[in-house]
């Protein structure tokens, strides 16, 4: 079958599915621009670019050690020493949840913190390629998912190139660079019940015995899915802990704390003029309602907030303007739903 290769990225650097672009995520370090001192007085163009700088930096976002994230990282470099002098069935990990739990961020910071260590250990060391990042296409088959291995390294795909080429390709090349760690992002688009899923799920399997590497996988609600069905689903299972990645709660002492941390953290990382340090914090339960303790949805209305702070000239985030910042469809349509609810309830008790 002569299968059609997807399109070659214009902007690597733009993608962490590129080792260019990989590499510059975990060089990446955003740092705040300077205050202001009292009494400075800038023209119209160092205004202008004094504040492109300050919305620049609320638009990276803020990664905030969440116990996901603690727990991905603990046990994620646990697993590589583990898997160090291991030649097969070497076990992995997965990350599930919903959709805006951190998952992606959860598996992307493990990998940028093994790398950093191993840079830091080995710093003479050049030529070197610690953490690999892909993610599986949909409606993936066998000579895509490979295809999204060499497209990472920057192997160039010819379409005469077999499924076998380019998998011996790839696992020479992750030996010569002394891969350690492979993420592979999207899990839940392999789907088991089909062919060329079934087919898919092998060769991430066949990968992983040829790559001497810990393999951690995330995707979409994983134990829901068909990847734990069957023969092939009994192997993942065998080999793959899970690690669930949930929306945060407020139902007893702990997770309050977690959650006013994380909101807590988010503030701090603030370059606003006016804003009051504990705001945030006093919206706790308004922060909680409003994204459904989702981290994505709650770094999105804070950091657009402090984005339009800025553009307005008010320098502060309040509850009425975090009010006007629209998200994504599942929380606003959550929202709803328990505005709904709510004014049955009072319709009813009245």
């Amino acid at each position: 079958m002569n299968e059609e290769l997807p399109p070659a990225i214009g902007n690597p650097y733009a993608t962490l599915t590129t080792k260019e672009g990989w590499r510059a995520f975990v060089e990446e370090r955003p740092e705040p621009p300077p205050p202001l001192a009292p009494g400075t007085k800038l023209d119209a163009e160092e205004l202008d670019s004094y504040q492109e700088a300050r919305k620049d930096y609320h638009s990276s976002s803020v990664i905030v050690a969440t116990p996901t994230i603690r727990k991905v990282v603990t046990t994620g470099r646990k697993r590589i020493v583990l898997n160090r002098h291991q030649v097969s069935a070497r076990r992995g990990l997965i990350v599930s949840g919903s959709s805006g739990t951190g998952k992606t961020t959860a598996i992307t910071q493990l990998g940028k913190n093994v790398e950093q260590l191993i840079r830091r250990r080995n710093p003479a060391v050049t030529g070197q390629l610690p953490v690999i990042f892909v993610t599986v296409p949909p409606a993936a088959t066998p000579k895509m998912l490979a295809g999204e291995f060499a497209r990472f390294l920057g192997v160039p795909l010819l379409h005469r190139m077999s499924q076998v080429q380019i998998t011996n390709a790839v696992c020479d090349l992750l030996a010569q660079l002394g891969t350690t760690l492979v993420l592979v992002d999207e899990i839940h688009n392999l789907d088991l019940t089909t062919r060329y899923g079934a087919e898919a799920s092998d060769q991430l399997k066949y990968l992983s015995e040829r790559i001497a590497a810990t393999f951690v996988l995330a995707g979409l609600e994983v134990e829901n899915s068909t990847l734990f069905q069957g023969t092939r689903g009994a192997q993942i299972a065998g080999r793959y802990s899970v690690i669930p990645s949930q929306p945060f709660r407020r139902s007893n002492c702990q997770s309050l704390e977690e959650w006013q941390s994380v909101i807590g953290t988010l503030e701090e990382s603030l370059r606003l003029h006016r804003h009051r340090p504990g705001t945030l914090l006093a919206l706790d339960a308004y922060l909680h309602e409003r994204t459904s303790g989702l981290i994505g949805s709650l770094s999105q209305l804070v950091r657009e907030a402090a984005i339009e702070a800025i553009d307005s000239g008010a320098e502060r985030i309040t509850k009425r303007l975090l009010d006007s910042v629209e998200l994504d469809h599942t929380v606003e349509q959550a929202r709803t739903k328990k505005a709904v609810i709510k004014r049955a309830r009072r319709t009813k008790a009245a």
